[in-house]
């Protein structure tokens, strides 16, 4: 069964790539949450992935998001962001940050690499995803 990713981005066309980026390698994208509130919505659903943003519609949202899935809800967090710096070290709980834009095989071994770290597989990091604790 493939992994159910929830994509966090509030810039649709970003968020559309990468559903289209995923889907073309076989996981299932559960959906796009644009603010906290719809990505709490989400979070009811079997995550096992959320790729989140950091500012969305309802502002710098997404460490609190990011936050809430990995701890509340067990899901693995990746975040995606132009702005890597305002995660400082990082926050308990998630795997890391990519910093956009990125490419596809960028997108997609980070996802990769975190699929297996959440199974508890071995698996080396990516250069381009900068992992927290």
């Amino acid at each position: 069964m493939p992994a159910n990713i929830l994509i966090v981005e509030d810039e649709m066309l970003v968020a559309l790539e990468m559903q289209n980026v995923l889907e073309d390698h076989g996981y299932r994208v559960a959906g796009i949450a644009v603010d906290l509130d719809s990505a709490l919505a989400r979070a009811g659903e079997q995550i096992d992935l959320a790729l989140v943003d950091l500012n969305l519609r309802d502002g710098l949202s997404g460490p609190e998001i990011g936050k809430r899935l990995a701890n509340d809800h067990r899901a693995g967090v990746l975040f995606v962001t132009a702005n890597p710096r305002l995660l400082g070290k990082g926050i308990a709980g998630t795997i890391g940050v990519l910093t956009k834009p990125t490419d596809e095989p960028t997108l997609t071994s980070a996802v990769a690499f975190a699929l297996r770290r959440i199974k508890g597989e071995p698996a080396e990091a990516p250069p381009a995803l900068r992992c927290f604790n």
